[in-house]
């Protein structure tokens, strides 16, 4: 099985910031200094000696000073890689630091000794312990870091050696250079030889001392049996290398980089004396090797960090044509000028800079693919393997080192032109091979630099077995964004038409993409391949609504995944995509592709969630995505979700643009509606309220003034408080105390027309347009004109505000009690303003018709703040109950959204005339269902249909919505359906639960509707008891019964408080009266008829009882009508239960207030039993 993670081991952590690991680190450090300094010390003193004692080469040295102490790695790796198996590595690692600190002793004998022989013995001994060292490093990294720290640890283990390669090679020259004395009667390195002596000692006791702190590591095959002959085991070896493919090939290609490494390094020596700087330069090897080597560092730690907690394969090919590349380059190397201080020389350092870069790119995911993909019990056997054939490689770079250089006598920029053209053709194979890792890392990078890209909740993928991913649905990347993410190789189905390009085809079949064609022979074949897959071990992604969504709401999951899963025991793993929607690769605006790209960078983030085990309904997973979408709303950092900091930036951008206007003649662009804003709360924070008032009080309608007084409060960071003026003087006191409002923002004409007597002080908007004054204005406008936002927002505190700090306070209805204070907060109203915004594709020329009052959750989220935060214009008349002024409002300004209640669409019926609605696009209706009859006639009237949204002023208050097909244009997605309430919106999760158990109810199964997302209220205002009965877990419990159909369509079907529950059963009041109503063939009335309600009964628990103000049938032939046209007996009312009353109870809304007609009709029924009317 192909693996990129392992589960991790006991003892293992996450983290790098742990004691053995910084003591592996420091002792891996030191070996490689002290293997540096040796070397790089030995190469001059041994130039000179072999100069001296045998009259060879300088090229000749070099080649055969590498081939001695690289000889003990092939010679000697089975007997390695048998002892980092069978005792504890860290026993082997300390083992090699005694041995090391021996060498060392007898390194500074045999410089003494001044015998190139001996100091040659000395050399292989020093080969002999880096044998032993080695795997044993390698093999314990994987025992002591967790498995999703493997890169960044190689990455770290990768820098860490080689700025000890740049250290022990700058200090071995420079050690030469300061203990050799020309001409002195002394060797090389014998003059003051206890400065390299102390150096070297110091550095492997240190090592020694920081094996110590390794904690114990358990031997990986105790009882495995050291060879006899240590050559013949590394042929075993390599055969249960070359028994695992991906591991050869990595084996394979590690080798091809330590054999070019060794060939490039003997190189440099050669660029720098004599090409560069002339045969007096020795001392400029060093720099040269150390840009090299912080390059292999550097592309170490940045392999580490792209690879994003996976082994990055594709960073293998990026590489290896990044070696061939910049080797070719130095043939462009200008001629040397004979010292170091000149261009050239940079250059070449330069360029051997990025060389290491590109090198370490191409190494570290090799080393990673060995180490974890190799089977724990025969780990250090394949790593001894590795070693062998790296260090072969290594004896192979130096022997083609002495050919190209003494036998063909090519140059330095010749040899490194060599190099570059076998990279080439490797570099093809190797891209070849791993061709869709490639083109992830480079959509990798493209995407983290277009969007902010960040993955949540890796750990949830299990790191190794099948399991299914299924996705939300939202744009054309999703994909390739979920193959970026995932830790492992994933397998993506995907419909065959959108992969049928031949190059698509090719790389898709390369990338195990599973094609299906729904309804034919291809479809059976995907299943049984994604089928294979899983029980193959490998991931598969699905995306389960069957196409991408066009709104941003998500469909109903069909139940194909759930049929390749059958019989297998997977898991589904939930995934959200979220900040996608608003790309050119979205359907926002209504289209792909063909539209502005966003300036800034999107946000885009994916959230995975828990694996969910045993899976039996598409919905399971489908409210797990839900849920994933809810958490990713809420975590956003929007400053959409500051409602008033938005508000700044959208009429700073719409600064000469009309954005406001009403039927008072009043018009604003978005800079005077800034000016007057910033300019009423300056006045208002000034002369009014309070610094402690964090309540405001507002009574104005629907209008300009009314948006003004709101944003002026919001900017102001206080509360706003917009009293209902349909209530009674009692009930508004009620709510005026209850908020603990001291001021309360009103016009005279309002409190003409509702003559109230506030429990608090009036401030007449009219009177303060003479007390502002002009330097008001003028600092007003000096902030709206020549500001920056950012600085803007620091200015009014708004930098301070919190997604969950309360916005506003709207008190409910009271169709069941007293008014409840519903606290909103600004990431309640600015998710929701974001959700209306995306489903509707809302466009810069689109005119809202803002006629619902501000005291209504409703108009407050659709009306007023879609005017401060969006685009569009938003035009106002202050009574939706005068159809006259409405119809020329929205004929004037060529209106093209409305939002509205079908009471008050009855009424536009009737007295618009069709050209005033030409222009009307979207019709939402909503706080009453909406007939079909009235549906119906509005279309007919208008050549506009409206739909029906739902929502609750404790959810901000859009939880769902249909979306006219106008704003879609594909004629296949379904985005409305009649007698449903829509889709929920983008990030809102909504399910149905058993009335009496609480359990999850599946489509098609009427329940309680509970709603989870950034919508929920904060609570009631003062009444934490009655928060925690309707919200339990983040979930607030609607009291509406409801069912979900198959396409996630949601459709309410009553609300619990007009259930009755007779003889165990649930009877729902609002089918009663659509019943009765259509007997009686009533369904376009303006004012409510009647009314069922229930009244305890003795005998069954509750009776029904039908309050009417007229009849055309008596009560016992509407008895008999609903029994013959199929009503079930317990749901019919018994005709003595028939009450005429002179009026049905409804709010100053126009809604049935259910409490007043639950108290009628306990007083009727106590009472003497009416005589029914005749009809």
């Amino acid at each position: 099985m192909n693996r990129s993670v392992v589960e991790p081991l006991e003892g293992q952590k996450e983290t790098l910031l742990t004691r053995s690991f910084i003591a592996l680190l420091i002792t891996q450090f030191t070996v490689t200094l002290n293997d540096n300094i040796l070397r790089w010390l030995f190469i001059p003193i041994g130039k000179d000696l072999a100069q001296s004692q045998l009259g060879e080469s300088a090229d000749i040295a070099r080649a055969a000073g590498s081939f001695i102490f690289l000889l003990p790695f092939i010679l000697l790796a089975g007997w390695a890689g048998a002892a980092a198996d069978r005792f504890s590595k860290r026993s082997v690692l300390v083992g090699a630091k005694v041995a090391e600190v021996i060498v060392i002793l007898m390194a500074v004998a045999s410089i003494l000794m001044g015998n190139i022989w001996a100091m040659a013995g000395v050399l292989f001994l020093a080969g002999v312990h880096s044998t032993f060292f080695s795997p044993a490093k390698y093999g314990s990294i994987p025992e002591i870091v967790g498995p999703r720290a493997i890169s960044a640890a190689n990455g770290l283990i990768g820098l860490t050696t080689m700025i000890a390669v740049i250290l022990g090679g700058s200090l071995g020259n420079w050690l030469y250079s300061l203990t050799t004395l020309p001409n002195s009667g002394l060797g090389p390195g014998q003059y003051r030889w206890w400065i390299h002596a102390s150096c070297l000692l110091a550095i492997g006791v240190g090592g020694l001392l920081a094996a110590l702190f390794i904690r114990p590591l358990p031997p990986g095959d105790p009882a495995r049996r050291i060879p006899i002959n240590p050559f013949a085991q590394c042929f075993r070896d390599l055969g249960e290398l070359f028994r695992h493919r991906t591991l050869a090939l990595a084996g394979l290609g590690s080798t091809y980089f330590w054999t070019l490494g060794l060939l490039l390094q003997l190189t440099i020596d050669k660029l720098a004396v004599p090409e560069l700087v002339g045969p007096t330069g020795q001392a400029a090897v060093g720099p040269m090797l150390a840009a090299l080597t912080l390059g292999i560092g550097v592309g170490s730690v940045v392999a580490g960090v792209w690879s994003h907690g996976r082994i990055e394969r594709g960073l293998v090919p990026i590489g290896a044509f990044g070696i061939a590349i910049i080797s070719l380059s130095f043939t462009l190397l200008p001629a040397g000028m004979g010292h170091w201080n000149s261009s050239p020389y940079y250059l070449a350092c330069l360029l051997l800079f990025l060389l290491g870069c590109a090198a370490g790119l191409y190494d570290i995911p090799l080393i990673s693919i060995l180490q974890f993909e190799s089977p724990t019990y025969e780990r250090g056997r394949i790593l001894a393997a590795y070693n062998f054939l790296s260090f072969s490689g290594m004896i192979t770079g130096s022997v083609v080192y002495w050919f190209l250089g003494s036998f063909l006598g090519l140059s330095a920029r010749q040899m490194f032109a060599c190099a570059g053209l076998i990279t080439l053709p490797i570099a093809a194979v190797i891209l070849w091979l791993t061709v869709i890792d490639a083109i992830r890392v480079l959509f990798g990078w493209v995407a983290r630099h277009v969007y902010r890209f960040r993955v949540v909740g890796l750990e949830n993928i299990p790191a190794e077995g099948g399991a299914i991913v299924v996705s939300n649905h939202i744009s054309w990347l999703d994909g390739m964004l979920i193959m970026l993410a995932m830790p492992r190789r994933i397998r993506m189905i995907a419909h065959a038409k959108y992969i049928s390009a031949p190059l698509i085809r090719s790389l898709a079949k390369r990338a195990g993409v599973i094609a299906i064609v729904p309804g034919s022979k291809s479809l059976v074949h995907g299943v049984r391949q994604a089928r294979e897959a899983l029980q193959n071990g490998e991931l598969v992604g699905i995306f389960p609504e069957g196409g991408m969504t066009r709104t941003g709401q998500m469909r109903g999951f069909q139940p194909g995944f759930l049929k390749i899963a059958r019989g297998l025991d997977v898991p589904v793993i939930p995934v959200y995509i979220d900040g996608v929607w608003g790309s050119i690769f979205s359907y926002s605006g209504g289209r792909y592709f063909w539209k502005w790209p966003r300036l800034r960078r999107l946000q885009v983030t994916l959230y995975i969630g828990e694996p969910l085990r045993h899976v039996q309904r598409p919905w399971e997973a489908q409210l797990a995505v839900s849920l994933l979408a809810a958490k990713a709303v809420a975590l956003r950092k929007e400053i959409a979700h500051i409602p008033p900091r938005q508000f700044l930036r959208t009429a700073r951008s719409l600064f000469w643009r009309r954005k406001l206007a009403d039927t008072t003649g009043i018009e604003l662009t978005g800079g005077k509606l800034l000016i007057t804003v910033l300019a009423l709360r300056r006045f208002l924070r000034r002369r009014i309220l309070a610094d402690d008032e964090t309540h405001v009080g507002i009574l104005l309608p629907s209008s300009v003034a009314g948006v003004v007084a709101n944003a002026a409060v919001a900017v102001d960071r206080r509360i706003s408080v917009n009293l209902n003026y349909t209530l009674s003087e009692e009930l508004i006191n009620y709510c005026i105390k209850t908020a603990g409002i001291r001021h309360v923002l009103t016009s005279r004409r309002v409190l003409e027309r509702f003559p109230f007597h506030l429990d608090a002080e009036v401030v007449y908007l009219e009177d303060l347009r003479s007390q502002i004054t002009r330097a008001d204005k003028l600092v007003a406008a000096l902030q709206a004109l020549l500001l920056p936002a950012w600085l803007l927002e620091r200015i009014l505190g708004l930098h301070r505000v919190r997604p969950d700090d309360v916005l506003t306070v709207i008190f409910t209805s009271g169709s069941t009690g007293k008014p409840k204070g519903v606290m909103l907060t600004h990431l309640n109203i600015g998710s929701n303003v974001a959700a209306f915004n995306q489903i509707l594709h809302l466009r810069r020329n689109d005119v809202l018709c803002g006629i619902l009052p501000f005291f209504h959750s409703f108009g407050y989220t659709t009306t007023l703040w879609t005017a401060l935060q969006l685009k569009p214009t938003v035009v106002y008349h202050f009574s939706p109950l005068e159809p006259r002024p409405i119809g020329q409002l929205c004929k004037k300004y060529r209106a093209t959204i409305l939002v509205a209640t079908p009471t008050f669409l009855r009424n536009y019926i009737r007295r618009c005339e069709p050209e005033e609605f030409a222009h009307l696009e979207v019709v939402i209706t909503g706080a009453e269902k909406l007939p079909p009859e009235v549906a119906d006639a509005f279309e007919k009237k208008f050549g506009v249909r409206p739909w029906e949204g739902y929502g609750t002023t404790e959810l901000s208050p859009v939880v769902s919505s249909n979306i006219p097909p106008s704003r879609v244009r594909e004629p296949w997605f379904v985005s409305a359906k009649q007698g449903t309430v829509g889709r929920p919106i983008p990030g809102v999760a909504v399910k149905i639960v058993d009335l009496e158990t609480g359990e999850d109810l599946g489509p098609g199964v009427p329940g309680m509707l509970c709603v989870k997302g950034p919508n929920v209220m904060k609570g009631y205002l003062h009444q934490p008891e009655q928060t925690a009965k309707v919200i339990q877990d983040g979930w607030y419990m609607t009291g509406d019964i409801a069912l979900v159909d198959e396409d996630n369509f949601l459709s309410i079907t009553g609300r619990l408080s007009r259930f009755s529950k007779i003889a165990g059963e649930m009877v729902p009041h609002l089918a009663i009266e659509e019943a009765l109503g259509k007997i009686e063939g009533r369904g376009d009335e303006e004012a409510i008829t009647l009314a069922v309600t229930g009244v305890p009964d003795p005998r069954k628990g509750e009776r029904l009882v039908v309050l009417y103000t007229e009849l055309r049938h008596t009560p016992e032939e509407l008895v008999r009508r609903l029994l013959d046209d199929g009503l079930p007996a317990l749901w019919v009312p018994e005709a003595e239960n028939f009450y005429r009353v002179e009026k049905i109870p409804v709010l100053g809304t126009g809604k049935l207030d259910i409490k007043a007609l639950h108290d009628l009709a306990l007083q009727l029924a106590a009472g003497p039993v009416s005589k029914p009317a005749e009809g």
